[in-house]
């Protein structure tokens, strides 16, 4: 068990934001509002983070950028069992200890070399251990408070605030008044519930399970060298596994088992998938169903959904956990300027609008993969040490490599969703055409193609040896100036509206973002690019705070 601070025994009667819910969304909520001093209430029932269920193992490039942001990427690197130098491979094998079918290389964006791309690679690593890591951040926070042990029972949202009825395990009760409420109470969200909302989309029929077991010596025996996955396609006996750490504890995920497997089964399995009899001890077991779910809406005036709370998708490709993250990023900053007086009427209401289509691409291309397990490759030839044998293992990873590719490499996905078109984005001068386009572009999940047209994700680049472009950023807006264009109008502008506004002179690195002055979000999106002249600058500004809609026309 991993033990976290126990909950104040005096729940706040009032507070800035309860979050419900203390998963990874509503911790990296707590920390993007703590760190802008905005007083707020986790309500988490578990008292404690354990480590027999690990849910989610990838923490993608664009999470760990975010949590480079917060200053904690080191931390989670330092907590995680697994460094990135170890292994970026995923294998697929007839079996544990037999012939390779198939192997991707540096996958879910890992890199032990830097890259111009991104400032963090990503890192393999439980949810647990996120969660724990979170917690502490949370802890050291002077506005956050935490009430774990605690779950919220229903909430009233009223004119002004909310009110949720709260109760602990031993039968006490507190109403906490709030100016919103953030739902990443999950699945079985009593947020999501309260306001109305409901799941659009499937449910799969068969049942999984991940199980958690020891197995002294393994990691020797295995042939295919470190990988942080390995799939096995045998008959009846396919899965998909690989090590929680460096010593004996080992993950494996069963696809359609059913729903009544007792101990010495999954046991059976293990050894099935191994190929070899293996000493095995069962630590944990957690059943699951792939859902491809989105909420019908997101928010109300004062209450929002985020992470599993607002939609639901299968782990292929592990985005997932990152979503959820997004989603927290992009509700925290904007209730916070919300709540610091320099949002605007729209700036919340923006929140659904941007990050709804960015789920529902994630769920579909997750759900695509969902019809491509190592059971949809499994073929009795597979096994035969003979010339037949080894002709439809080269068409089966011929087969794997093709189609699973998007899997394994999805930069396109996760760094290059965007906000294009959205009512807090204010145009785009470098543009022939004014606004943004009126279809939102379908993304090319494998390929990512760095873009400065706002709506984006700023494209990356070091400055120095350590120094990223992105830690020269301010916590609020950053205005960025890479050409001949007089910032002054902006900087007025946004000084007249009381937005928190750095400045960043980059004219002697010769980048070409498309316009001598960009604006950037908190959440590193650019919001406008342009020349910022004394005409527009006012209504720029009002655009990306929330104020008016935009684009600006």
């Amino acid at each position: 068990m991993m033990a976290s601070r126990a909950a104040d025994a005096s729940v706040p009667q009032e507070t800035d934001v309860v979050v419900v819910g203390g998963g990874p969304t509503g911790l990296a909520a707590m920390v993007e509002m703590g760190r802008r001093r905005v007083h707020c209430l986790v309500v988490e029932p578990r008292p404690d983070v354990t480590d027999t269920r690990p849910r989610a193992k990838t923490t993608s490039i664009r999470t760990m950028e975010h949590f480079r942001r917060w200053g904690l990427a080191r931390a989670l690197r330092s907590a995680a069992f697994l460094p990135v130098e170890w292994s970026q491979d995923v294998v697929f094998c007839v079996n544990l200890f037999g012939p390779e079918v198939a192997r991707f290389t540096g996958c879910f964006g890992m890199s032990p070399e830097r890259s111009d791309v991104f400032a963090e690679t990503s890192q393999q690593v439980p949810q647990f251990v996120v969660e724990g890591v979170l917690r502490e951040a949370v802890d050291g926070l002077e506005t956050c408070r935490t009430a774990y042990g605690w779950r919220t029972e229903g909430l009233t949202e009223r004119d002004h605030d909310v009110v949720v009825d709260l109760a602990d395990g031993a039968g006490n009760r507190r109403q906490v008044r709030a100016r919103y409420v953030l739902g990443c109470d999950g699945a079985s969200s009593v947020v999501r519930r309260a306001i109305g909302a409901s799941y659009q989309g499937s449910v799969e029929t068969r049942h999984n399970l991940t199980a958690v077991f020891d197995a002294p010596g393994l990691a020797e025996r295995v042939p295919h060298g470190p990988a942080i996955q390995y799939w096995v396609l045998q008959p009846g006996a396919s899965a998909y596994m690989g090590r929680l750490d460096l010593r004996d504890r080992w993950w494996i995920g069963l696809i359609g088992v059913g729903t009544d497997l007792d101990d010495d089964q999954v046991v059976a399995r293990i050894a099935a998938a191994a190929g070899e009899p293996v000493e095995v001890e069962l630590v944990g077991t957690d059943p699951w169903v792939g859902r491809t779910l989105n909420a019908d809406h997101y928010a109300t005036d004062r209450v929002l959904l985020a992470g599993d709370a607002a939609h639901l998708n299968p782990p292929w490709g592990g985005h997932g956990f990152n979503t959820g993250i997004g989603d927290a990023v992009n509700a925290a900053w904007k209730v916070a300027a919300v709540l610091a007086g320099w949002g605007g009427a729209h700036l919340v209401e923006s929140y659904a609008e941007e990050r709804r289509p960015v789920a529902e691409e994630t769920i579909a291309i997750a759900g695509h993969h969902a019809g491509l397990l190592s059971a949809d490759f499994a073929d009795p030839l597979l096994l035969e040490r003979s010339a037949r044998g080894t002709a439809a293992r080269r068409r089966a990873g011929e087969e794997i490599l093709r189609s699973k590719r998007d899997e394994f490499h999805a930069l396109g996905l996760v760094l290059g969703y965007h906000y294009e078109g959205s009512s807090i984005i204010a145009g785009d001068a470098a543009r022939d055409h004014a606004g943004a386009p009126s279809t939102r572009a379908r993304l090319d999940v494998s390929e990512y193609r760095p873009s400065a047209a706002p709506g984006h994700r700023l494209p990356h680049r070091w400055l120095a040896d350590d120094l990223s472009l992105y830690d020269r950023l301010g916590e609020c807006f950053t205005l960025l100036r890479t050409g001949e264009a007089d910032p002054a109008p902006v900087i007025g502008a946004a000084r007249a509206r009381r937005v928190p506004l750095a400045v960043l002179d980059l004219r002697e690195l010769g980048l070409d973002y498309g316009a001598p002055l960009l604006l950037v979000r908190p959440d590193q999106h650019v919001a406008w690019r342009g020349k910022g002249t004394p005409d527009e600058a006012m209504a720029v500004v009002d655009v990306v705070r929330g104020a008016r809609r935009g684009p600006l026309r």
